[in-house]
């Protein structure tokens, strides 16, 4: 047989295979570079060595720098002179009802903002949480609205209000801030005549739309429930005399400047503003310039936070103590507030400290408003002692005595880092922030503190430590739960109990009486007992308390 022939009928994966292999060597070859292209190459590149340098551009100037520096220099002012809440400019009215919650002297922001805010001008104001900036702006806002409401002399059942025309807006990140800030504007416009509502998602909207419609003061809201009211036509801002936002750098960090922008767009433009905001960056910046006319800056410095009344301490532990340690600092007998960063994490970590036996709740974006508040009030009566909270929750959360806050996840950043901490050590108050980190985490979390202006312990610990034993066993105790009043629950199930044996042994009303045979049959089935069990071996008389 020819030789030709055997190469022909060679197996088709020897073919494959001495085809691949000569297909190869053409492909690898063409990837080296030809002559004239390496020639190409070799001239492009001494053509860019013979160009002369690019001129160097000047830096990009921050056209908000100027605002930063302005803001310095008004928190390095020297303080105005002591004065009264009269020696101000508050009305008589106002002035009794702070007395009357024991407030009597103004926080550092409110003595530098108040004679400006006053006076009706446009106010950029920089201070940390708990600095008091909620009276810096609610105060004038409450002056102002009160006397446009007056008549000869006395509150008046607000002749101006009018229906779905709110003449006070006040722009927050969240429910609970929101709702702390009415809950602090809410009684002082009680005494003045000026009422005021929250505006926030969570709740049924059809209760927001009718106390809207029957007319109100001021509105404390959140962005997105705002909007979904004025695409309803529910709201309209069109008699808006003063815009309040506060804490415009977390509506920045949550994306909510376009619904920001839209409904600042949609109150008049000669009205009063004013903007508070703990860090002033890029976007916040742009909202200033654009929206406030010629504003009067105020700043305090964070005295409470950078190594002023609030202790600072980083714990360095091994992954596997975390839990374990963060469960004994928790059996403390005072407040402690646990950060976390994720909802989930949130909910594990309450869990796993009550499995420890350390009572615990949880706040985060996936409860609904009623939950949420819940918790808060509870957290706030001292029962449980123990809150778990993300960093959405963690600006709107207003509890006294918090003397320990928790970083269980390091922040995200130094922002989050003041924000957190800034629920202890309020109002010049003493308090305790400890983070718990790993190894790994040490160096981030030196530059989040460099950048916040803190200073903090470091130490080594592990489960049992001298310095997590000192923790646990720090604060003040919350005293006990009160006791339940007389027939609240167990003397009421007891009464309600012969009620039901009366109507058939617990059947429903209308109910046909069974068999007595059918009965004993299915008596006889259950197992016997004589503890005075039932058959699910509930005590009857635990069933009867219950």
């Amino acid at each position: 047989m020819p030789e030709n022939a055997r190469r022909r009928r060679a197996p088709a994966r020897q073919r494959g295979q001495e085809a691949a292999r000569r297909g190869y060597e053409p492909a690898r070859r063409g990837r080296e570079p030809a002559r004239g292209q390496e020639a190409a190459r070799r001239g492009n590149t001494a053509a860019r060595q013979s160009r002369p340098p690019r001129p160097n551009r000047p830096p990009q100037a921050d056209p908000y720098t100027g605002l930063d520096r302005a803001l310095a220099a008004a928190a390095a002012a020297p303080a105005p002179a002591a004065a009264t809440f009269s020696q101000l400019g508050l009305p008589e009215r106002l002035v009794r009802a702070l007395a009357a919650r024991d407030i009597h002297e103004p926080f550092a922001i409110q003595a530098r903002a108040l004679p400006d805010t006053l006076a009706g001008r446009d106010v950029l104001g920089r201070a940390q949480t708990g600095s008091g900036k909620t009276l810096a702006f609610g105060l004038p806002m409450l002056t102002r609205l009160a006397a446009t409401n007056a008549t000869d002399g006395t509150a008046a059942a607000s002749p101006r209000r009018r229906e779905r025309a709110p003449r006070g807006l006040v722009l927050v990140p969240t429910r609970e801030l929101a709702q702390q800030v009415a809950d602090v504007l809410a009684p002082l416009g009680r005494a003045v005549g000026v009422s005021v509502m929250t505006v926030y998602g969570g709740v049924p909207i059809g209760r927001q739309i009718t106390r809207i419609r029957d007319g109100v003061d001021i509105v404390v809201a959140t962005p997105g429930r705002l909007i979904d009211l004025l695409d309803r036509q529910a709201c309209t801002l069109a008699s808006i005399e003063i815009t309040v936002l506060d804490e415009a750098d977390h509506m920045a960090d949550l994306g909510f400047l376009p619904a920001v922008t839209r409904i600042l767009d949609e109150t008049p433009a000669g009205g009063q503003r004013m903007l508070f905001s703990a860090t002033l960056d890029r976007r916040v910046g742009q909202l200033v310039t654009s929206y406030l006319s010629d504003p009067a800056l105020h700043a305090v410095t964070p005295e409470a936070l950078a190594g002023g009344t609030a202790e600072h301490r980083v714990l360095v532990l091994e992954a596997q103590d975390k839990v374990p340690v963060a469960t004994e600092i928790a059996s403390r007998p005072a407040r402690t507030l646990f950060f976390v960063r994720t909802k989930h994490g949130a909910d594990r970590l309450a869990k796993q400290l009550s499995r420890a036996g350390v009572e615990a709740a949880a706040i985060h974006g996936n409860r609904n408003q009623s939950q949420r508040q819940r918790a808060l009030d509870a957290f706030a009566a001292g029962h449980p002692r123990v809150l778990v909270a993300t960093d959405v929750a963690a600006r709107g959360i207003h509890v006294d005595d918090i003397e320990l806050v928790v970083h269980f996840d390091p922040p995200n950043d130094h922002k989050d880092y003041l924000h957190r901490s800034g629920r202890t050590a309020r109002a010049g108050a003493s308090g305790m922030v400890v983070t718990l980190a790993e190894q790994g985490q040490i160096r981030e979390l030196q530059r989040m503190h460099d950048a916040a202006g803190v200073s903090a312990a470091r130490h080594h610990v592990d489960v049992g430590h001298h310095v997590v034993r000192e923790i646990a066993t720090s604060g003040t105790p919350v005293p006990p739960a009160p006791a339940a009043p007389p027939g609240s629950t167990a003397d009421g199930a007891a009464r309600r109990r012969p009620r039901a044996a009366r109507h058939g042994g617990g059947q429903p009303r209308g109910a046909q009486p069974q068999r007595a045979g059918a009965t004993a049959g299915r008596a006889s089935r259950r197992p016997r007992n004589t503890a005075g069990q039932s058959w699910r071996g509930e005590s009857s008389a635990g069933a009867a308390r219950e």
